[in-house]
């Protein structure tokens, strides 16, 4: 049995149940076959198989993103596919994987962001996941930091929140200036209590240079 036959659509199913289900056994058995049949099939003509392919890929590098890491080349090709979902699914197990190809993620930055400059919310959210994570590293920050700084000065004020909790992971003494005008210019634009709340929790663990997320 290959893995595209206990796909969901394969199995004509409605939902991802049945490849998230795959992705967890794929993730324990570190069925390194299974992924490669996945990765090729992103090319399949039926652009179900392709949905469901890169859905597992991504749920199982949730669990082991190791499996998945040596086929980042795959994934940034997708960003240039003119098949939405494959887009986003691409730049959502990018996130996976970037500290472990932190490297080869940078050297593709431009095209990282300007997928997401043009992406949907969903590629914005993976975007803004790989740019929180690359930001870790001081070699990185002199251009991806200007690339998530902008996205939080941009973003609908209901991401906000989100973003910044984020974005915690790489904000220190030298950088937290920036992160604290952000959320203190944009916190009147907020809808709703519990967004001002999870902005003012933010705020205080930068005051404190603490990470919490």
């Amino acid at each position: 049995m290959t893995v595209i036959t206990q796909l969901s659509s394969s199995l004509g199913q409605k939902g991802n149940d049945a490849n998230i289900a795959l992705a967890k056994g794929i993730a324990a058995a570190e069925n390194n076959n299974a992924i490669k049949e996945l990765v090729e099939n992103l090319k399949n003509k039926d652009k179900k198989i392709q949905a469901d392919c890169i859905k597992t890929l991504y749920e199982t590098a949730y669990i082991k993103p190791d499996l998945i890491a040596n086929y980042y080349e795959d994934f940034l090709e997708l960003l240039s596919n003119k098949n939405n979902r494959l887009v986003w699914g691409g730049m959502i197990a990018l996130s996976t994987i970037t500290d472990l190809k932190s490297k080869e993620l940078f050297e593709s930055i431009d095209l990282i962001s300007s997928t997401v400059n043009k992406g949907s919310v969903i590629t914005i959210d993976a975007g803004i996941e790989i740019y929180t994570k690359l930001n870790k590293y001081s070699k990185f920050q002199d251009k991806v930091e200007n690339l998530l700084t902008d996205q939080l000065w941009k973003c609908p004020i209901k991401q906000l929140p989100k973003y910044m909790e984020k974005s915690t992971i790489s904000i220190n003494k030298k950088n937290k200036e920036i992160y604290q005008k952000i959320i203190n210019e944009r916190k009147a634009e907020c809808e709703k209590e519990s967004q001002v709340k999870r902005l003012d929790k933010t705020l205080k663990l930068i005051k404190k240079n603490k990470n919490a997320w």
